[in-house]
């Protein structure tokens, strides 16, 4: 006979992670995939996450984990390739070909950052190079902060990395598309601009230090921020049919369901405000949502 699951987590990040306690303490059977791709896995620390602030994000999930051993959550390390739903159940299929049925089913399977095109910018990326100013600013306070931002993408951002430093320079890369208003915008408040394009990155052990010009200038900068495209870590959503939103997350309600029933989704996946400490608590949030819905279908009424 098949095995049959409450709840199938499909991520296995701060938001699936918390949602599997909630629901392991609620005494649920749950199933936990981890593909072991997280957004952040090139970062060394965690930051802004009350108690765990500066951990590795690393040790961050291996603990979770150990945490979960009590609860008898079952962990599987692997992607997820297909979810179906039918007549209230979901199907599961991993990569190896093995299939697992639920009852509800959470992604929590996260965005990947689309990093900007520039030789010298992956060895650099999570240690110097960032795109969350409230995950990595403290740590480049008061630096020579560069922001990369092609035509005017780059101007909101560069305007909040004065925040964390004086020293502000918004690179276009070779992009002209800043009007009047906005560059008195920039000078008014301190932002210097540099519309040459960028031939590659120099820095040594993962730390920016010099932006070199396609014209052969070179200027030295302690860290750079960028503001790129994310796309989704899985296409599981788009397998089910959810509704996306213009920014390309999951839409879902209140209590993270999403638009096909017993079908919830956490974290980075589902919202703008993108902090681990946020995709946790939306992991408790759709844990709690979970067991309730659970509970209603089973309990018996007069």
């Amino acid at each position: 006979m098949k095995e049959q699951y409450d709840v199938i987590i499909i991520g296995g990040g701060p938001a699936g992670l918390n949602a599997a306690m909630i629901l392991g303490r609620s005494r649920r059977k749950v199933l936990l995939f981890d593909s072991g791709k997280p957004r952040n896995r090139w970062s060394t620390s965690m930051n802004g996450f009350l108690s765990s602030d500066g951990v590795n994000p690393g040790d961050f999930i291996k603990k979770g984990r150990e945490e979960l051993q009590k609860y008898q959550v079952q962990v599987i390390e692997g992607a997820v390739e297909t979810a179906t739903y039918s007549k209230g159940q979901y199907i599961v299929d991993d990569q190896h070909g093995n299939v697992y049925h639920s009852r509800k089913l959470l992604l929590a399977t996260g965005l990947k950052d689309t990093l900007p095109e520039v030789e010298g910018i992956e060895p650099l990326y999570g240690k110097s190079v960032h795109h969350c100013p409230y995950c990595d600013g403290w740590e480049s306070r008061d630096k020579a902060i560069a922001v990369y931002g092609k035509d005017r993408s780059g101007i909101g951002q560069a305007l909040a990395m004065k925040n964390w430093s004086d020293d502000v320079t918004l690179y276009t890369d070779g992009t002209r598309k800043l009007n009047n208003k906005d560059m008195e915008l920039l000078k008014l408040n301190g932002v210097k601009v540099c519309t040459g394009a960028i031939a590659r990155l120099e820095g040594e052990d993962g730390m920016l230090q010099h932006i070199v010009l396609q014209n052969g200038e070179s200027k030295k900068q302690g860290a750079l921020f960028f503001s790129g495209e994310t796309k989704q870590q899985s296409d599981i959503g788009e397998q089910l049919g959810c509704e996306f939103t213009g920014k390309g997350v999951i839409k879902t309600r209140r209590l993270q369901q999403a638009n096909i029933p017993g079908l919830y989704v956490a974290g980075d996946a589902a919202r703008d405000m993108q902090l681990v400490i946020v995709a946790a608590a939306e992991g408790a949030k759709a844990g709690v949502a979970i067991n309730m819905e659970l509970q209603q279908e089973d309990r018996v009424n007069p």
